[in-house]
């Protein structure tokens, strides 16, 4: 198959949330990357509700280069939607989104164009001394690709952050999927588009401090299990079949001692009582269990507000 043309149009996707102070710095190290490359670019800056001076220096930035387009969101929607927001608004044939933070090392940006031009629609990075640590964060975020990986049926890379690159056609595959709860990385492993893994050892933050806290982690975390997965609603079913079993046994227990003529020695009324609640509580439970399948079903269909609202884009 042959290459790609030699010159295509770049866009660069980078959400960005109270990053005053960084902003300035990690444009510098993106225009040392880019400014030699024979491509053209445009950088879409996505300002998810920042509350410091983030978006004064982004204007300021686009008045002195033509390149960058500012997208100023209504309120902070989050990092998926911020980045969703900059896929919306791109239009190169090519789609590298990177965090504004200096972890994502722009000289690989050369890179990912060159397997772009090799024709992969897909340029995941992954970070390659995600095992290697055995703090807090890297061992919780392992057991979460585990555990995601076996109960649904889209394998999503271990280490693969939104640091990547996308091709015109998965981006617009990308459009086409309106949930309002977004696991972008499922989602785009999901696409099935030919793809291809960048390592990458990330750097450390140039300032400033992580705005993915436990509390976002952990609700981009069940974002990607309820959104890729029935599993959970398979659990309250098996629940269900269990006490139903519970019941049955129960039955059996009571019936012997009517067979062997012994009911003086059960409690009155223990049995009918523990017998209407292990039957009640075991066909709830599976009623419920049968319901929720359908529920998470049209959940799946019906997500129809927007993911994110623009205030304002400035060119």
């Amino acid at each position: 198959m042959s290459p790609r043309k030699s010159k295509i149009n770049v866009d660069l996707v980078i959400p960005v949330f109270n990053e005053a102070g960084v902003v300035e710095q990690t444009y510098a190290d993106l225009c040392e990357a880019i400014d030699s490359l024979p491509h053209k670019f445009t950088i879409y800056y996505v300002d998810d509700g920042s509350q410091d001076e983030t978006v004064e220096l982004l204007e300021s930035l686009a008045k002195k280069d033509k390149r960058i387009v500012v997208l100023e969101l209504s309120r902070n929607f989050g990092h998926q939607a911020a980045l969703t927001a900059g896929l919306d608004a791109s239009q190169g044939d090519f789609v590298i989104s990177l965090d504004a933070d200096g972890q994502h090392p722009t000289e690989m940006i050369a890179q990912m164009i060159e397997l772009f031009e090799r024709r992969y629609d897909i340029v995941q990075a992954q970070r390659s001394d995600e095992k290697k640590s055995i703090s807090f964060m890297p061992v919780t975020s392992s057991g979460f690709y585990s555990l995601i990986n076996r109960i649904s049926g889209t394998r999503v890379e271990p280490g693969a952050a939104d640091f990547r690159g996308l091709s015109r056609p998965a981006v617009d595959a990308l459009k086409t999927m309106p949930e309002f709860h977004r696991f972008l990385r499922g989602m785009i492993s999901w696409i099935g588009y030919k793809s291809v893994i960048l390592p990458y050892h990330e750097s450390a933050r140039l300032a400033g401090q992580s705005k993915y806290s436990f509390g976002k982690m952990f609700r981009l975390a069940m974002d990607a299990i309820f959104s890729f997965s029935l599993v959970p609603l398979y659990i309250g079913l098996s629940a269900g079949g269990v006490f139903f079993c519970l019941a049955v046994l129960e039955i059996v227990y009571v019936l012997s001692f009517w067979v062997r003529g012994e009911t003086s020695t059960l409690a009155p009324g223990w049995s009918s009582l523990m017998f209407i609640i292990l039957i009640t509580s075991g066909m709830l439970m599976v009623l419920l269990g049968f319901i929720g399948i359908y529920v998470g079903y049209i959940f799946q269909e019906v997500k129809r507000r927007p993911v994110y609202l623009l205030k304002k884009r400035e060119e």
